[in-house]
C-alpha cells in the first residue's frame, strides 16, 4: 500500500507540475502584455532617450537660473513628467528658436518644448500634442503710448516677433510692419528703447518679465482676442503623440501640472542686481571661451590654413581645370555668408542623409571660410616673392617642392603674416554664430544669462570684454611674430 500510494501520488505530481508551470507561463505573458500596453515601445533618435529641443532663453518657459544653473522652466518641468511616466530619460539640445523646426526636421531631436502655439498650418506640417496649458496673446507698446488700444491699433505700426512665432502672423494680420527678431529678449528690448513701437507675445511671458524686473517703461496695451493653446511638437509620423497625450492626461489629472504652473506663474521674485549677475557669470563666461570659442577658433584657422595652401597652390596651377575648381571654391564661399553655410552644413545635409554633430559642424564651416578667404591671402604672400628665387633654386637642383618648403613659404610667411592675423581675429568674432546651430559658446552663455535675469547691457558688455582680451592677445602675439620674422630680412 505504502508503495502504491507513493507511486500514485508521484504520477500525480507530474500532471500538477506541468500545470502550475503553463499557469505561471501564461500569467507572466499577461503582466509582460499588460506592462506593454502599459508603457509602449516608443521610438526616439537615442534608444530610452527623449532629445528635446528647447530654447533654454525664453523665461518662464526654458532657461537657465542666473545663466548659470541647469535649464528649467515651465516646459521643461512638464516634458521632464511626460518622459519620467514613459520610462523614458530627458536630453535637452538648447537653439534658437528660429532654428528650431529646421532642427527638428533634421532629425535633431525628437520633440520640441517651448511654447509652441497650435496652428492649422503647424498641425498639418508637424505631430503636435494635446494642449498642456492655455494663455492669451497681448500687445506691450511704451508706457507713454496710448495710441495701441487694441490689436487693430497695430495696423501701420512695427512690431517686434519672431518670424517663426503664430504672434507674427497676428501683427502681419493686424497690419503692422513686422521688424524680425530672434525671441522675446531681443523684442522687449526694442519697445524700450522705442525702436518698435510694439511686440505681441505671449500674456504669461510678459507677465513674468513685468514681474522679475518691475520695469514701468512698457505695459500691456492690448490683449488679442484669441486664446493660444500651446503644445509639444514632434515630426510627422513620429508617433510619439499618443503616449505623450496619455500622460499628459494622467499630470492634469493628478494635479502636478497646476502644482508646476504655479510654481513659475505665482513667483514674485525679482531679478537680482547687475553687478551680482556680472559677479555670479564671470566664471560660467570664462568656462565658455575656453571650452568652445578658443578650441573653436584654433582648430578651425589650423585646418583653414591647410585648406588655403592647397587652394592656393591649386589656384596658382598651370592646368585651367585645376586652377578653375579651386577660384570656384573660392567664389562660392566668398560669395556666401557665412551663417548661410553653418546652416546648409547642419540643417540641409541631414536630407541627403548626411548628419554632423553641432561642434564638428560648426568646424566644417569655419574651416572652409577661413579656407576660402586666406587662399587668397597666402597666393598673394607666394607670389610676391621675386621669380628669381625660384630660379635660384633650380640651379641647384631643388625641385618645386623643396623650393616652397625652403625657399618661397617661408620668405612669404612675413608678408602673409598680417592679414591672416586678421583672419584669426575675425574668426574669433564669428565663433559666436556657432550658438544658432547648438553650439553652447562664448556668446550662447551670454544669451543664456541674460535671459534668465534680463541684464542684457551688463552681461553682453561682459562677453564683449572677453572677445575683446582674446582678440588683444591675438594681437600681441601678431606683433611679437612679425618681429621674429623681420630678423632675417637682409637690411
Amino acid at each position: 500500500m505504502t508503495f502504491r500510494s507513493h507511486a500514485l501520488r508521484r504520477s500525480m505530481t507530474l500532471p500538477l507540475l506541468i500545470l502550475t508551470m503553463l499557469l505561471a507561463v501564461m500569467a507572466g505573458s499577461t503582466a509582460l502584455a499588460s506592462r506593454a500596453d502599459a508603457a509602449p515601445a516608443i521610438s526616439t533618435i537615442e534608444p530610452g532617450v527623449l532629445t528635446v529641443g528647447t530654447e533654454g532663453t525664453y523665461t518662464p518657459f526654458s532657461y537657465h537660473v542666473n545663466g548659470t544653473g541647469p535649464i528649467t522652466g515651465f516646459d521643461i518641468d512638464v516634458i521632464t513628467d511626460v518622459a519620467k511616466k514613459l520610462g523614458l530619460r530627458v536630453k535637452f539640445v538648447e537653439t534658437p528658436f528660429d532654428s528650431i523646426f529646421p532642427a527638428l526636421e533634421a532629425r535633431r531631436f525628437d520633440i520640441v518644448a517651448n511654447q509652441i502655439s497650435y496652428s492649422a498650418e503647424r498641425a498639418q506640417r508637424y505631430d503636435l500634442s494635446d494642449s498642456y496649458v492655455e494663455s492669451a496673446g497681448v500687445v506691450v507698446t511704451k508706457s507713454d503710448d496710448n495710441s495701441i488700444k487694441s490689436v487693430n491699433d497695430l495696423r501701420g505700426k512695427t512690431s517686434a516677433q519672431s518670424l517663426t512665432s503664430n504672434y507674427a502672423e497676428i501683427a502681419k494680420s493686424a497690419g503692422a510692419v513686422v521688424e524680425p527678431v530672434p525671441g522675446f529678449d531681443q523684442a522687449i528690448t526694442l519697445v524700450r528703447q522705442g525702436r518698435v513701437q510694439a511686440t505681441v507675445n505671449d500674456e504669461l511671458t510678459v507677465k513674468d518679465f513685468l514681474t522679475r524686473t518691475g520695469d514701468k517703461s512698457v505695459k500691456i496695451a492690448a490683449k488679442t482676442p484669441d486664446v493660444s493653446k500651446q503644445v509639444f511638437a514632434a515630426r510627422k509620423g513620429s508617433g510619439l503623440m499618443p503616449a505623450v497625450n496619455e500622460q499628459i492626461t494622467a499630470l492634469r489629472s493628478d494635479g502636478t501640472l497646476d502644482s508646476t504652473y504655479a510654481k513659475y506663474f505665482d513667483a514674485t521674485d525679482r531679478a537680482p542686481s547687475a553687478w551680482s549677475v556680472v559677479r555670479q557669470n564671470l566664471v560660467p563666461l570664462l568656462k565658455s571661451a575656453i571650452t568652445g570659442t578658443i578650441p573653436l577658433t584654433a582648430i578651425s584657422f589650423v585646418i583653414g590654413l591647410a585648406i588655403a595652401l592647397g587652394v592656393a597652390l591649386a589656384r596658382m596651377s598651370s592646368r585651367r581645370a585645376v586652377s578653375s575648381i579651386a577660384s570656384l571654391y573660392i567664389s562660392i564661399i566668398r560669395g556666401t555668408p557665412l551663417l548661410v553655410q553653418l546652416f546648409v552644413i547642419f540643417y540641409a545635409l541631414p536630407e541627403l542623409g548626411i548628419v554632423v554633430s553641432p561642434f564638428p559642424a560648426a568646424i566644417v564651416a569655419f574651416s572652409l571660410n577661413v579656407g576660402g578667404y586666406a587662399a587668397e591671402i597666402i597666393r598673394a604672400a607666394i607670389e610676391s616673392i621675386n621669380k628669381g628665387q625660384w630660379e635660384a633654386a633650380a640651379t641647384i637642383g631643388m625641385n618645386y617642392t623643396t623650393t616652397l618648403r625652403r625657399i618661397i613659404l617661408p620668405q612669404a610667411a612675413r608678408t602673409a603674416v598680417p592679414p591672416l592675423s586678421n583672419t584669426l581675429i575675425s574668426l574669433v568674432k564669428d565663433t559666436s554664430l556657432a550658438s544658432t546651430i547648438l553650439v553652447t559658446e562664448l556668446f550662447r552663455q551670454a544669451q543664456n544669462a541674460s535671459a534668465a535675469t534680463f541684464q542684457y547691457l551688463a552681461l553682453y558688455s561682459t562677453a564683449a570684454a572677453y572677445y575683446l582680451v582674446i582678440c588683444l592677445v591675438l594681437s600681441f602675439g601678431q606683433s611679437n611674430l612679425e618681429t621674429r620674422l623681420r630678423k632675417f630680412v637682409a637690411t
